[in-house]
């Protein structure tokens, strides 16, 4: 099993205490995430992201950011999304699986980075389309972080976007191996400046 850390708004907490007993009840990954007053609000913002990064993503492989209607303007979700894409000399750089949460999905849209995602978790999907711009993209996913739709756009990274519907003990497994499978590969857009405020 691989370590994973979740990253989420607070907002979105009970989605992601569901996964921990989802996990709990069948065991698929290892938790290496923050829970809630883990981090004193009163560090500085230079040691919250020096403890995400060097504490909680240092063993971690893969980070599942849960996507709920606030998540794309908090600042400490953008800066473990950096985090884990970040290949440094503590932490090195984690496969991102980016999970839509009811409400943050109006499209009913996914994007599926690996073949065998499509006939895993998208069966009845037959035709699928590539999209090559931010405007599209901003359109489908109208809550995704700037910094996952950057690497969307990206052909050298492998970033699965699935709906928190899609999430059984088939597909969870599935979408972490690929995720982990392509962390070393990736070569993500970093270029984004870290987020200093809240939105």
């Amino acid at each position: 099993m691989h370590k994973v850390f979740i990253s989420f708004h607070r907002n979105d907490r009970d989605y992601k205490d569901l996964l921990i007993k989802f996990n709990e009840d069948n065991p698929m990954f290892i938790d290496g995430s923050v829970d809630t007053g883990d981090i004193s609000d009163d560090l500085s913002d230079d040691r919250i992201r020096q403890k995400i990064r060097d504490e909680y993503l240092r063993d971690s492989t893969v980070t599942i950011l849960l996507v709920g209607q606030g998540t794309k303007g908090r600042k400490h979700v953008d800066w473990e999304v950096y985090s884990s894409m970040y290949d440094g000399t503590v932490n090195k750089r984690s496969g991102v699986i980016a999970v839509l949460l009811p409400g943050a999905n109006p499209g009913n849209y996914w994007t599926a980075a690996h073949n065998n995602e499509k006939t895993a978790i998208y069966p009845g999907t037959t035709s699928w389309t590539s999209i090559d711009n931010r405007a599209e993209y901003e359109r489908r996913y109208p809550y995704l972080p700037a910094r996952i739709i950057d690497n969307l756009l990206s052909k050298q990274v492998k970033l699965s976007v699935v709906p928190w519907e899609k999430l059984d003990t088939n597909t969870l497994p599935l979408l972490i191996d690929n995720a982990y499978e392509s962390r070393t590969s990736n070569q993500y857009d970093l270029s984004r400046a870290m987020r200093r405020a809240n939105a």
